[in-house]
């Protein structure tokens, strides 16, 4: 029952922050601004942002609550509300108040601290470590996606 109530918390808290992320952008990737960029040649469609971002987070909830539940330290309590504030803030950052720069630092950022999980708790987490690599692997081409933008536009 206990590992049922970290779940649901954690995917509350997972797809909240995808939720805070949509309301912050405003819109972001319908704007003119947007639009117009020069993007890279391999951004997906825009659905696929969508279906990434609700498979990540789903496995991304799985993941800390495991975590969690194996270690609740504090470590593992502010890493993850770094990800948090990183994540729902890159979307403001970028989409909001268009700072391309700044957004590639919040988003390279919120890739460190995704490796550190995948990292620094491997050993412990072991075959489960498998549902936070989806995160990683987006955050990488979202990185991609960014710089390409500052370098391009």
């Amino acid at each position: 029952m206990k590992v049922l109530k970290y779940l649901f918390v954690f995917l509350i808290i997972n797809f909240g922050a995808l939720g805070l992320g949509v309301l912050f952008m405003q819109n972001g990737p319908q704007t003119d601004w947007y639009l117009q960029l020069n993007k890279a040649p391999w951004t997906p469609p825009g659905w696929v942002f969508g279906a990434a971002w609700s498979t990540i987070m789903f496995c991304f909830s799985f993941y800390i609550m495991y975590l969690f539940l194996a270690q609740p330290n504090t470590k593992v309590k502010i890493l993850f509300t770094i990800q948090f504030i990183l994540n729902v803030g890159w979307n403001f950052v970028f989409f909001n108040q268009h700072l391309v720069l700044l957004g590639l630092i919040v988003i390279l950022a919120l890739t460190a601290i995704v490796s550190i999980f995948l990292y620094d708790f491997r050993k412990q987490m072991q075959l489960k470590t498998l549902l936070i690599l989806p995160y990683f692997l987006w955050l990488c081409i979202a990185c991609s996606l960014n710089l390409y933008i500052l370098l391009y536009n």
